[in-house]
Order: structure tokens, then C-alpha cells, then sequence
């Protein structure tokens, strides 16, 4: 509820039932008697419910229900819609529930009310995670039932047109929610009739001095411009009609909102900017758009690069038209649109353009409604995915504004993309299984790295593998919310099922006994200690011992202590930590010392990031003496496998090629130099600090000896890198 407030109560009663009136006048427009009666019972209801409340402006606050579905009945909504329009706030502001609502008027009414109430406000840690918790819920609230949006996006538009009585920090918050959310839904949606003006309120209300600044200059332009502009809309229907085309032109300027974005966008000056005009020719059918597109761009000039053909390849919304951009007389730029007239409405109320048609008896549009469906399924996707509401308000985000580009799978099957969007991308919206075992693509049958952003035309074939996986550096340049969540949800099952290989490992190491096992204790004990822990399973225990979050050794102890009286068979000590060296995500080897196999190294558990493992001369051990608790007993594992970082320096003599002939004798042995940084020591001598991935510490042993002897090589070491935290 916006803006409310309690007042002694004054004689509105003649008010109210002139307005509900006045709205059932026009509902018999499109509805039955009937149908319009039980909006009335409701909209009577409704009034009782809410008596003695008014909002800031002084009005009862009926008026706002009842403005909503004022709104709602421009693009004719069924009744039951409207119903639950103006029941919306009569859940949470009035004694009723839902039940009532189910009671009086049906199943489907409360349903929609219950799913567009405005959310108990629960206590989180910041405003942000608020709002994130509350679009997830909207949002699965959404996919139950599309028209609970609907409902919801009437609501702020009429909040936004009584934002005057709020306060000026309160005003520019919701602005700004609404230019975040709500208009882009509605862009989303296909709703641009909600769209437009949402944007133009949010803009007055968040930067109210650029907005009439912007306003002025706009208008002092159309005086000056206005006779330009009829002469120019003349010239097309002229054009038109000469070539049989049968077409309505009309042009206007481009909203503020969007006028503003141009110059933050392209950081202009308003004198500078030319394209804030633009023309719609509206036509019979597809065939008379490309006819029409073709005249147009006989009488003037196209700019090249700027022809777009949404009805081939309609927006996500199901938004069609042609768009092209035309120089005018004296440099004015005319942005065209040209569509029919079914598209005309499907562009002006979207989704809503089914319950529109389907109320004139017209063939209904369900096109917008299944592309609507489809993203909600996306949505609901992501949502399981996500690890917060917070993660969750983002990748929405980053679904709202996109710029498309339309690429071809080697089968012909288009797939639309946002602008920038890279071939795992692509990948991840075939399905996403695709993506998370995609080890290579071609575009145009071409190889390229997977991070190659896409154009519009392209084919593009993704190479999949079983052993393939995804990568956490894809998070750097993927822009898709569906690669994002995917990647996010495979990565945190990742490392969830690492941990709790390692937290068994750990955990059993822990146990008195080179033979123990968890196998050997008894199950009531377990189940009291994860009972004691307040948790779910095993795995879960075994998961916090492998990020660091609980001891080994403390569980171990919790589980065979004397008091518990449990027996474990051949206790005769306790053996070291193998590490393999192939363990994942959670065995991290320290930067500071880097360790490789046949180094005395020791485990540090970290909490959170599992065990790091250091040389047990490295100088960071004597940082970490202080926790005793957390220092493990490890060894290599006799046939440990990988490739390890090693820092080595070589002071060699200051000639071009001793440098080249190293290297060439480090890549002989088959090793992998990673980086490079070299300093002069003096004009003779210069200092090269290589990492250098070896097998083992005989590897490294056997590249010391073989550089060693190389022709200008003064001195080599294996040094410690910069130390780490």
C-alpha cells in the first residue's frame, strides 16, 4: 500500500458511488450485464473494506482499486481480472482473508488476489535483499498466473501518477524501482502502452530539474519543427498512395525517457542530437510493410546499418515491425516503423492484446501469450538455480534489457540472443546440459574460443564432450542470465560434492586407527551427533569438515569418545592426509611456498575454501601457529598426478639469446613456462622470475640440472613467491 493514512471519516459516500458507476458505464462497453454486475458487487465490497482509509492525497483510498481497473479495462480484461484489480489490497490492508474472498467471489478471484497482495515485509539484512525477495516471489507469483502482473504493473502506474504526495526521497526510491523493474517487465511483456508512460513518470520523479529541462528544449524544437513534420508525413501518403499502397502515417516525437538515454548514451549535447522524431506507417498486411519499406526508402535516403526486419524475426515479446532510419531535408533523421495493424496492437499492449481481440470477437494473438509462458519458464529456471533472492534480482536484471541478435543453429533453427552474448551463451539457451559439457564451437565453420562474442546471421555449432564441465572463468564474459544461474548452480554442486569427499577423507583420517571407517560407527551415534548439530544428513557434516567449517578431529572425537563407549577396530594411530593432487576446487597449494609432489608439505584447513597445502619450510607456516587446531598431517600420494607451479630465477648474462636457448630446454623437458617477469640487475646481468608447471620434484630437479649447464646462465634457485595471506 502507497501512501496511506487514516482520517476522520467525511461524507465521500456520494463520491465513491458516482466513480464505481461511472466505471460500470464503461465496462457494459465490452462485458455482459452480468459480468459487470459482479465487478460492481466487488468494487461495493471492496469500498467497505477499505472505509475510513484514505491515502496521502486526501482521497479515500477506494479510488486507487478502483483507478486500477480503470486502467486494466482500456485493453478489456476478462471481469474476473478486474475483480480481483480492485480486491487487490483487501488481504493485507483489511480484516478479510483469502478465505473470504474464496467465499464470496470464487476460487479464481482469490487466487489472482492472493497472488498480486502486496508481500508481508520480513526483516533481512539490507533494503536490497527486501526488494530481491519480494520480485522472487512476484515473479513466481507471475508464472501461476500471468494477469497477476498485469494487475500488479496497473498498480504502480497509477502509484506513479500520485507520487506527488510522497515525500522527495521516497519519490526518487520507487522512480528508480520502477525504471529498474517495472518498465522493463512491461517492455518485456509487449505492454508498451504501460511501458511508455511508466518510463516517463519514473523519469520526472528521479531527476524531476533534467526533466523539464529536457522538456523545454523538446518543445522549443517542435515549434520550430512541427510544419517540417506534417510536410514530411504528407510527402510519405502521397507516396504510398501513388503506389497503391493503402497506409496510415503518423509521426511524433520520441518519449523524453528515451530521448535522455540517447544523450547519456551517446554523450551529445541535446543541439547535437538528430534522431527524436520518428514515424509510424501502419498497413494491411506483411506484403504492403516491405512494399511500403521499399517506397520510403525510394523518396529518401536510408542510413546504412540501421534496418532491422522484426516480422522475419519477431523480439522475444512478439513484437513485429520493420525499422529503418532516413535522412530527411536539413539533416533531420526519421526513425521509421513499419507494421500492419495486428502488429500495431500486439505492439501497444503485448500479452494484454489477447483479452483485447478476444473481447471484439477477433482471432486471439496467443502468440505473445506462449512467448510470455516461455520466459516465465526461464524465470522459474534461474530462480531454482540462484543461490539468493539477491543473485536471483540480478539475472532478472540482466534478462530485462536486452538488445537481440538473432544466430542459426547448423540445423536452421533460430536462436535469439542479447547483444554481446558469447558462444556459451549460445550454448546454455539450446539446453543446458549443452552448455555445461560444451568444450569447443564454430561459427560460420569456423573454430573459435568460446568466449567469441556473436553477430547476428551467424551459424553457430557448439562441440560438446561427456568429460566436459563447466569452467568458472565463463562467468567473466557470459551475459545470458540462464548461462550465469547454470554455470553458478553446476559450480556450488561442484564444490558441495567435493567437500564432502574431502570431509570424509578428512574425518576418517581423523578416527582412532589405520583401518577406521564411518561404516564402523554405530548408526544411533551419528544420527544423535547430527541431531546435536542441528543437521539434515551426513553429507552435510562431511561438507563442513571439507570447507574448514568444523574440526575433523573434534567430530572424530565426538564420535568414539569413552562416554559413547563405541568400539573401532584396529586403533593403532592415526596415518596422514594422501593428497592426489587431482581433488578439485577444494584442495588449494599455496602460492606463497608452491608445493609439488615430493616436497614435506602440511594441510592449513580454511573455512571456507577447504585445505591449502604449504611446504612445511614455507615462511607462512609460522603465521598460522597460532590456530594449532587447523594444521593437518599430509603427505603426497606416491603416484600424485598433475601439473604444478613452481617459481624458479634465473640471473643470466645480458644477451638475446641465453633467454631464448632456456626456454627452448625448459619446453624440451616437457615442462610449461606460465609467466615471466625479468629485471635488469646491471648492465650485464639480467634477473628472470619464471612459474614453470613441472610433474614432480625429480621434474623440477632434472630442469635445474639442464639449465644449469646451459651457456650463459650465472646462477639459478627455486625461490618463494610473494607471500600469501
Amino acid at each position: 500500500m502507497t501512501g496511506v493514512t487514516t482520517l476522520p471519516e467525511l461524507d465521500w459516500s456520494s463520491a465513491i458511488d458516482d466513480r464505481i458507476r461511472a466505471l460500470c458505464r464503461l465496462l457494459a462497453n465490452y462485458l455482459p450485464a452480468e459480468q459487470v454486475t459482479h465487478v460492481e458487487q466487488a468494487c461495493r465490497f471492496a469500498a467497505a473494506a477499505h472505509a475510513g482509509i484514505h491515502r496521502k492525497s486526501g482521497e479515500p483510498y477506494i479510488f486507487h482499486p478502483l483507478a486500477v481497473v480503470e486502467i486494466l479495462q482500456e485493453v478489456r480484461f476478462d471481469y474476473r481480472t478486474l475483480m480481483a484489480a480492485v480486491l487487490h489490497d483487501v488481504i493485507e490492508d483489511t480484516p478479510y482473508g483469502k478465505e473470504e474472498l474464496r467465499l464470496r467471489f470464487g476460487e479464481e478471484v482469490s487466487e489472482l488476489v492472493d497472488g498480486v497482495s502486496k508481500l508481508t515485509q520480513i526483516s533481512f539484512e539490507s533494503r536490497l535483499e527486501a526488494q530481491a525477495e519480494n520480485f522472487r516471489k512476484m515473479f513466481l507469483a507471475m508464472a501461476r498466473d500471468i494477469r497477476v502482473i498485469m494487475i500488479k504493473l496497473a498498480d504502480r502506474l497509477h502509484n506513479m501518477r500520485t507520487l506527488d504526495a510522497m515525500l522527495p526521497a521516497k519519490r526518487r526510491r520507487i522512480a528508480r524501482e520502477t525504471l529498474d523493474i517495472y518498465a522493463p517487465i512491461a517492455n518485456r511483456l509487449g505492454m508498451n502502452h504501460l511501458r511508455l508512460e511508466l518510463e516517463d513518470l519514473g523519469f520526472r520523479h528521479l531527476h524531476p530539474y533534467r526533466y523539464h529541462v529536457l522538456c523545454h528544449a523538446m518543445q522549443q524544437r517542435s515549434a520550430r519543427r512541427s510544419m517540417q513534420i506534417i510536410h514530411l508525413e504528407a510527402q510519405m501518403c502521397d507516396q504510398l498512395r501513388y503506389k497503391g499502397i493503402n497506409a496510415r502515417v503518423s509521426g511524433r516525437e520520441k518519449p523524453l525517457w528515451r530521448v535522455y538515454r540517447s544523450l547519456c548514451d551517446k554523450r551529445l549535447r541535446f543541439g547535437n542530437l538528430n534522431d527524436v522524431y520518428s514515424v509510424r506507417v501502419v498497413t494491411d498486411d506483411s506484403d504492403a510493410c516491405y512494399r511500403a519499406l521499399g517506397c520510403l526508402h525510394q523518396l529518401y535516403k536510408p542510413l546504412i546499418g540501421r534496418f532491422r526486419d522484426y516480422i522475419a524475426l519477431p523480439k522475444a515479446n512478439g513484437y513485429q515491425s520493420l525499422h529503418t532510419v532516413l535522412f530527411g531535408p536539413q539533416g533531420l533523421l526519421l526513425e521509421v516503423r513499419i507494421r500492419t495493424r495486428d502488429m500495431h496492437i500486439m505492439a501497444q499492449t503485448g500479452v494484454a492484446s489477447y483479452w483485447l481481440q478476444a473481447s471484439s470477437n477477433q482471432q486471439s494473438p496467443l502468440d505473445a501469450q506462449e512467448r510470455a509462458r516461455d520466459w516465465l519458464k526461464k524465470l522459474l529456471d534461474m530462480q531454482r538455480r540462484a543461490g539468493n533472492s539477491v543473485e536471483f534480482l540480478e539475472s532478472v536484471k540482466v534478462d530485462l534489457f536486452p538488445n537481440e541478435t538473432f544466430v542459426f543453429t547448423p540445423t536452421g533453427d533460430i536462436i535469439e540472443l542479447p547483444r554481446g552474448a558469447t558462444a556459451i551463451d549460445f550454448a546454455y539457451a539450446i539446453h543446458s546440459d549443452v552448455g555445461n559439457t560444451c568444450i569447443g564451437a564454430k561459427i560460420n565453420n569456423r573454430f573459435v574460443p568460446l568466449r567469441t562474442k556473436l553477430s547476428s546471421g551467424q551459424t553457430v555449432e557448439v562441440i560438446i564432450s561427456p568429460t566436459g564441465r563447466p569452467d568458472p572463468a565463463w562467468l567473466s564474459f557470459v551475459v545470458t542470465a540462464k548461462a550465469r544461474a547454470s554455470i553458478q548452480h553446476y559450480l556450488n554442486h561442484l564444490k558441495h560434492e567435493e567437500a564432502v569427499i574431502i570431509g570424509r577423507r578428512l574425518l576418517e583420517n581423523a578416527l582412532p586407527g589405520s583401518s577406521a571407517r564411518l561404516k564402523h560407527i554405530p548408526e544411533q551415534r551419528l544420527t544423535g551427533l547430527l541431531k546435536q548439530l542441528q543437521l539434515q544428513n551426513l553429507d552435510e557434516l562431511l561438507a563442513d569438515i571439507g570447507l574448514g567449517r568444523r574440526l575433523a578431529p573434534l567430530i572424530a572425537n565426538l564420535l568414539t569418545s569413552e562416554e559413547t563407549g563405541c568400539e573401532i577396530p584396529n586403533q593403532v594411530g592415526r596415518s596422514a592426509l594422501l593428497i592426489k593432487g587431482t581433488e578439485g576446487s577444494l584442495v588449494h597449494f599455496g602460492k606463497c611456498c608452491r608445493p609439488i609432489p615430493g616436497d614435506h608439505i602440511i594441510g592449513f584447513l580454511s573455512t571456507g575454501r577447504g585445505i591449502v597445502i604449504h611446504r612445511d619450510n614455507c615462511s607462512n607456516v609460522a603465521n598460522f601457529e597460532k590456530a594449532p587446531d587447523k594444521w593437518l598431517e599430509v603427505q603426497w600420494e606416491p603416484h600424485a598426478k598433475g601439473d604444478f607451479p613452481v617459481a624458479i630465477r634465473l640471473e643470466l648474462e645480458d644477451q638475446r639469446w641465453v633467454f631464448a636457448k632456456a626456454a627452448a630446454t625448459i619446453s624440451e623437458l616437457g615442462a610449461n613456462i606460465d609467466t615471466i617477469h625479468t629485471s635488469k640487475r646491471d648492465a650485464a646481468t639480467t634477473s628472470v622470475d619464471l612459474v614453470v608447471n613441472v610433474r614432480h620434484r625429480d621434474h623440477l630437479a632434472l630442469i635445474l640440472r639442464r639449465l644449469h649447464g646451459s651457456p650463459g646462465v650465472l646462477r639459478i634457485t627455486r625461490r618463494q613467491s610473494t607471500p600469501a595471506a
